[in-house]
């Protein structure tokens, strides 16, 4: 074929249709890879933290009683799975930390949209926010005990406080990086407040809202457990919290040991299973990460 001749139609077709096999085919091992490495990796790291703890204990000289082995705990777990108090407790307070965060967000969300849209409210509530947000949640057992007694809610109350301020701060932090431009076009198109807020704002400011509500999930869960250890009693139910407490008073560290698992294994859980998918969703479709 002479320089400067196109080629025809259906061989152009046939030499991309080709470019695109081989990027597939070369796609595949390489996202199995990575697939594979992603999930290797924590197994391993957990492997060698076990390990590394055994061989404390082992060469540490201390108690068993004191510092209990790997399989110490596991047996401790066995136990309390029989005895299903670990169910009950992992139940309640998932439950609870599921019921708080959704209030939360539902909050934190319209207070945040309030607040970025209204600047007098935000320059008068904007630091009270910051503060309470860096105000450690246990500081409101000892009133929310008095306020509402040994019950649920103690625990929602304190929940709530550790959770709306994050909530807050991170939906602002997000429309703070909304380019003008959308508002303006919105404006422009005729948009009201409100569908301004909810429709162009809010959908803009998703990464910063979600970074909030990660946040917010996480402080809610702290703030919980912290709840859970101080609040025991009345009509509360058992939860994880309330099991940590339980091993301490008996002096059980395979209880207390099998309690800190749980509570960082749900909380990993809800991560990877909630948050996670959502944000790779999200960075995915905005073509920060490859599809």
């Amino acid at each position: 074929m002479k320089e400067g001749q196109q080629k025809p139609i259906a061989a152009q077709d046939a030499e991309l249709e080709g470019l695109d096999r081989l990027q597939t085919d070369t796609r595949g091992p390489r996202n199995l890879r990575k697939t594979l490495v992603r999930v290797l990796a924590p197994l391993i790291a957990v492997l060698a933290l076990i390990l590394i703890w055994q061989l404390y204990v082992w060469l540490g000289g201390k108690r068993q009683d004191v510092v209990p082995g790997p399989l110490d705990v596991v047996a401790t777990f066995a136990q309390l799975w029989d005895q299903g108090t670990l169910q009950q407790a992992v139940w309640t307070s998932l439950q609870r930390g599921l019921i708080g965060f959704v209030v939360s967000a539902v909050i934190g969300t319209a207070l945040g949209l309030l607040l970025a849209q209204v600047r007098p409210l935000r320059t008068a509530f904007g630091p009270l926010i910051s503060g309470l947000q860096v105000l450690p949640s246990v500081a409101w057992v000892p009133a929310a005990i008095i306020w509402f007694g040994l019950s649920d809610g103690t625990v929602y109350f304190v929940l709530l406080m550790g959770a709306i301020p994050s909530i807050i701060n991170g939906l602002i932090s997000g429309i703070d990086q909304v380019p003008p431009q959308f508002r303006a076009m919105g404006t422009v198109l005729g948009a009201s407040k409100t569908e301004l807020s909810l429709r162009i704002i809010l959908p803009a400011a998703l990464p910063g809202y979600l970074s909030g509500l990660k946040q917010g999930w996480a402080f809610s869960w702290r703030s919980l457990m912290a709840a859970e250890i101080i609040a025991i009693g009345g009509t509360l139910g058992f939860g994880l919290g309330s099991l940590l407490q339980r091993g301490r008073d008996l002096s059980d560290m395979g209880m207390v040991m099998a309690a800190i698992l749980m509570i960082l294994f749900v909380g990993i859980v809800v991560e990877l299973a909630v948050f996670a998918p959502i944000e790779r969703r999200l960075l995915r479709g905005r073509g920060l990460l490859p599809g």
